[in-house]
């Protein structure tokens, strides 16, 4: 529904109630039209088919020992085989016959520091990986000790930003040509010059300052260059277009809603467990269950790493 020019969806219940401690990275296999996500807290990676008919049926679990963040797929190689996945100590490259993982590149060298894990992440035009840190569950309060780093082929790191809280999505314009990189912390969200030719970033600049009570999180692109934005602690998704004004919201259930997936012209929503004093009945219910609504408009694919 839009009024006056500004559109408004409300979905009232979850596609799927798959009780996510902590749902993120959505990632949709246009090989076999299944969804796949991660839950951070219990260190699962999730498959579900899009065919599912809303009983979980189809959902399938990769048990790790290590918190996974975000996932995407390597060129070239069959992602029913492997994929790249952010991990406590780097990034790695999955198996996902045999569920083990191999690390491709570590954060610190030659000790990992403890404090940290990865979060949010994405692979650029460029092939190469950009993933951030942050402080580790149980590590006490989120401190500015994060950083966005970009790994490339030869397993090299470069740290692009440091003193980070909390580094969340990451995704690029229609022309390659902008970068967007959400810092959920301050709530920014922050545009750079992206060179799709050589991964190079420049002229950082604040794109979208978020002023309601939460903190924006996870993001996609869509066709016309608007990012659809998850809002933590608010119930929603944003629509905003290239100019960093808001023009459409998305209001569901649960509170802490955490990142989003094109399939066609829809969109999955990931969610947490919303397990604070303060929670609604509703909103303890619905957190860490997986939404599905359409929206209308196509999102950009995502790209592959090159290994």
């Amino acid at each position: 529904m839009a009024v006056n020019g500004f559109q408004e969806w409300k979905v009232d219940k979850p596609w799927l109630e798959l009780k996510c401690a902590l749902g993120e990275g959505p990632f949709y296999e246009k090989e076999t039209n299944t969804l796949r996500l991660v839950d951070i807290k219990k260190k699962q990676i999730l498959t579900v088919s899009l065919d599912d008919s809303g009983d979980g049926s189809s959902l399938k679990t990769i048990q790790l020992d290590v918190c996974p963040t975000v996932t995407a797929d390597i060129e070239g190689v069959d992602p029913q085989e492997r994929i790249l996945i952010g991990v406590k100590h780097g990034l790695a490259v999955l198996d996902r016959q045999k569920g083990t993982y191999e690390l491709l590149a570590p954060f610190n060298t030659p000790e990992h520091n403890e404090r940290i894990r990865a979060n949010d992440g994405a692979a650029d035009p460029n092939g190469k990986f950009w993933l951030g840190t942050m402080t580790d569950f149980g590590q006490g309060p989120n401190q500015p000790e994060g950083f966005l780093a970009r790994f490339d082929s030869s397993k090299s790191k470069e740290e692009v930003l440091k003193d980070l809280v909390i580094p969340n999505g990451i995704g690029w314009s229609p022309d390659n040509k902008t970068m967007y990189f959400t810092h959920s912390q301050t709530r920014e969200v922050f545009a750079f010059d992206y060179a799709p030719e050589t991964g190079a970033v420049s002229n950082q600049r604040l794109w979208y300052r978020h002023e309601g009570p939460g903190e924006p999180d996870g993001f996609r692109v869509d066709v016309e260059g608007n990012v659809w934005h998850a809002v933590w602690g608010e119930g929603a998704v944003l629509k905003i277009d290239p100019q960093g004004r808001v023009i459409g919201r998305i209001a569901l259930p649960t509170r802490h809603i955490t990142c989003v997936q094109f399939v066609g012209t829809e969109l999955l929503i990931t969610s947490a467990a919303d397990e604070e004093a303060d929670a609604d009945e509703t909103s303890r219910r619905f957190g860490g269950d997986l939404f599905r609504v359409d929206v209308g408009t196509r999102g950009l694919e995502l790209f592959k790493f090159r290994l």
